[in-house]
């Protein structure tokens, strides 16, 4: 599932993309993305698509001033990067959870070392390519430091495209320091190639030896810095999975015996999140997360609108295959409605509202009008419709923990 969210970070709108599992989240993750690169960065994209077929939650966001983030990049620095970051970890855990797991490519790596130890949830914290200090990425800008120190700033081309840097872009480079590393205290996993020409090697050599364990090294051979190949990017991200699992443990996957035509349903996260068993499927229930859930499957009433529309086009297509009907597709839009009563008739004594189901069936093919009526008739016959309509009685009985 993907997620567009906004948050805010000092004063400015930032934009970015929450991709959770269809299962239950094992934990949330935070990536920080490379200088000057976005949330929708190839590597980023792959790693993360990774990581949610693994049980991992991951947002990702555009920094103040790039991609689809307000602001103007020409006035953030390293410090207002880490307040971004802050403030994105701060928004997790807030609307969803707190983030367990930060991940930083290149100068994002630098940032979640920096800011990692500020976060007190986060167990453990991963770094892809990153240099030792942030001011490495001062060396970007070498052809043009005079006219940046004389004028004030200058126009810098980084990559494809023109980027305006101020002095204070580079005094705020040049005031940091790499202390922090010594004092994270989490697990930390250093990423990088030996061939990378961005961030030499022997900047994660130096991130090693200030960091204290739990601490460990990999080597991504013959990957380039934006890890462009595929399948370094898929070797990235089986790596920080198999790893994380040491801190970050799975979920008890042990499902309940449940017998058919049954259903059980049990708290995930003692909020809104349910997980739902049927003999053979589990899926989940939740809030949006406007109401304080986290939007990891569909609330109850779209659950019941879903067991409506779903009896309706099962039960008008096995009618119109036993009568050969030229059929070709079925649709079925639903929606629930609490509306003000005005006709006595239709409400009781006490009521002052009525609860409608709206459905829409659409049926395309080569149907006569007698034959659409036909079908129209059938849709009221799905069983799930009579359900509704016999007005079931809902008997309740509570259970001890031996049952």
């Amino acid at each position: 599932m993907r997620t567009k969210v906004e948050f805010q970070s000092q004063g400015q709108t930032l934009a970015g993309l929450l991709e959770s599992p269809d299962q239950a989240v094992r934990a949330y993750v935070l990536f920080a993305h490379c200088f000057t690169c976005g949330k929708d960065i190839a590597a980023a994209s792959r790693i993360s698509r990774y990581l949610v077929q693994h049980g991992f939650a991951v947002f990702r966001f555009d920094f103040t001033g790039l991609g689809s983030s307000d602001g103007d990049f020409a006035n953030t620095n390293f410090s207002s990067n880490t307040q971004d970051l802050l403030a994105a970890a701060h928004f997790l855990e807030e609307r969803y959870q707190a983030p367990a797991l930060l991940i930083g490519h290149s100068l994002g790596g630098a940032a979640v070392l920096a800011m990692g130890a500020k976060l007190p949830q986060v167990k453990a914290i991963v770094t892809i390519g990153a240099p030792h200090e942030a001011a490495h990425v001062i060396h970007n800008f070498d052809a043009h430091i005079e006219s940046i120190e004389s004028d004030g700033q200058a126009k810098v081309s980084l990559g494809m495209r023109e980027f305006t840097i101020k002095k204070q872009f580079l005094d705020d480079l040049r005031a940091q320091t790499s202390e922090h590393i010594q004092h994270l205290n989490k697990a930390l996993l250093i990423l990088h190639s030996p061939l990378d020409l961005t961030v030499d090697i022997t900047d994660a050599e130096k991130i090693y030896k200030a960091a204290k364990h739990p601490k460990s090294f990999i080597s991504l051979d013959s990957a380039d810095h934006l890890l462009s190949k595929p399948a370094d990017s898929e070797y990235v991200a089986q790596t920080i999975s198999g790893w994380a699992s040491r801190y970050i443990p799975l979920l008890h996957s042990d499902r309940p015996h449940v017998t058919n035509g049954h259903i059980r349903v049990a708290e995930l996260d003692h909020k809104f999140q349910q997980q739902i068993f049927s003999d053979h499927h589990q899926w989940f229930a939740d809030e949006p997360t406007k109401v304080g859930g986290q939007n990891t499957g569909p609330d109850p009433y779209e659950h019941l609108l879903a067991a409506l529309g779903a009896c309706t086009a099962m039960t008008i297509r096995m009618y119109a295959n036993h009568k050969k009907l030229a059929l070709e597709h079925v649709e079925v839009s639903l929606s629930h409605e609490r509306n003000y009563v005005k006709d006595a008739n239709h409400a009781d004594e006490n009521n002052t509202q009525i609860e409608a189901l709206v459905r829409k069936v659409q049926l395309i093919g080569d149907l006569s009008d007698a034959e659409k009526a036909r079908l129209m008739e059938i849709a009221d016959r799905c069983p799930v419709h009579r359900t509704l309509h016999n007005k079931p009685k809902v008997i309740t009985h509570l259970i001890s923990e031996d049952d």
